[in-house]
């Protein structure tokens, strides 16, 4: 009897062993993986990093390698101009400038700057217009290995702000445009350029922030209204206009053009795909050129509708402009020939619907000079669809 007991006492202290065994395994070894995870990259000495900073040393590798990729190919663009016109017969200033205004003697000084990329061997630049449309200016392309080359501006972008420009180089690096369909909010970006015309091939890094934005940009030479560019909060100065903005594999998705100065780190990009797009048409052409309805609108939203007493709620409502020369329909243009007048509301292009999400203008960026389009509009109490045929835009 004592055996047995003594036999059944061994029995259940081994398998209360047995089951502490088991829990222990079950701690030690979770514990040994969360550990483990920590534990990411090793470093060599025996250093190791946590996860997060693994991450973040995979993040800045990446820029790293971008950055190099991509940097040769960027340029400085340094504009001058004869200040000597400016001054002329000017009794005020020519005192202290020490500028004789019966000399005629051209005085060349630098009065701007931007940025570039190449985007051939052959020494083919994108940039954007509004760094090169001067014509009295001279432009004056620095690499990044500080060669200087005299720049040729070969065709202004009619409908964007975007400039094809060359110089005589053999075998430069460049960069690819990419396929900006696929963006998305929140991905990785590098912008390159030279910042504030003092700090060329000037890298900062951010985020995509949103897609398909329309602003109007301008500065002392007048405004422009964009549609469909890529906002980031990549850090964009003065001087950066013009600039690439890049993906993590170094391919181009935008073109620096504007920033938002009340906001902080708002920066605008025109999306490469539009810049494929003028490149080309340079290429067939000679020019860039772009297609050309000829009204002057204004988007239509659920809240201008109820202020204004509309009768649709979307669309884009044809309108004049301040001016007294901004008609609601230019004369001759294909709106014009087709019947659209001031007040009536484009409401569909080939059947997409015109509204915050599609604006007219990205509903035409896709079509060409020669097409012909269906645009449903609501005019004078009815709803009808007329067939217009684009022009080029002058």
């Amino acid at each position: 009897m004592n055996e047995e007991k003594h036999i059944e006492i061994k029995e259940k202290l081994g398998s209360r062993l047995t089951a502490l065994v088991v829990v222990l395994a079950f701690i030690f070894g979770s514990l040994g993986g969360y550990f483990g995870a920590l534990k990411a990259v090793k470093q060599p000495g025996g250093l190791s990093l946590t996860a997060s900073q693994a991450i973040t040393l995979q993040e800045d590798s990446a820029i790293i390698d971008v950055v190099k990729k991509a940097g040769p190919a960027v340029v400085s663009i340094i504009v001058t101009q004869d200040v000597s016109k400016y001054m002329s017969n000017n009794d005020f200033f020519s005192p202290f400038f020490g500028f004789d205004g019966e000399s005629g003697v051209p005085d060349f000084q630098r009065t701007g700057s931007g940025s570039g990329f190449f985007v051939s061997a052959d020494g083919i630049i994108l940039t954007n217009k509004h760094v090169v449309s001067d014509n009295s200016a001279k432009y004056t392309v620095i690499t990044q290995d500080k060669k200087q080359y005299e720049a040729k501006v070969l065709a202004l972008d009619p409908r964007n702000d975007l400039a094809i420009v060359k110089v005589d180089i053999k075998d430069a690096p460049f960069l690819k445009l990419a396929d900006t369909s696929g963006l998305q909010i929140g991905q990785r970006v590098v912008a390159i350029g030279n910042s504030l015309g003092q700090y060329p091939n000037t890298v900062t890094s951010g985020i995509i922030s949103g897609i398909g934005r329309r602003i109007v940009a301008g500065g002392g030479s007048g405004s422009e209204e964009l549609s469909g560019v890529i906002q980031t909060d990549a850090a964009i100065n003065p001087g950066n206009s013009g600039g690439p903005l890049l993906d993590v594999t170094g391919a181009v998705v935008g073109i620096n053009t504007a920033v938002d100065r009340q906001g902080e780190s708002v920066g605008f990009a025109i999306p490469a795909s539009d810049a494929s797009k003028a490149l080309g048409t340079y290429q067939k052409n000679g020019k860039i050129t772009r297609p050309f309805l000829g009204v002057r609108y204004v988007s239509v939203t659920p809240e201008l509708a109820k202020a204004q007493s509309l009768p649709k709620d979307y669309g884009a409502l044809v309108v004049r402009g301040t001016e007294v020369t901004d008609l609601a329909v230019v004369p001759g243009s294909p709106a014009d020939k087709a019947g659209v007048s001031e007040n009536d509301i484009l409401l569909e292009v080939d059947g997409k619907r015109i509204d915050e999400e599609n604006s007219l203008g990205n509903l035409l960026r896709d079509k060409q000079v020669g097409d012909s389009v269906n645009i449903k509009i609501y005019h004078r109490g009815e709803e009808k669809v007329v067939k217009v045929v684009l022009e080029e835009a002058k």
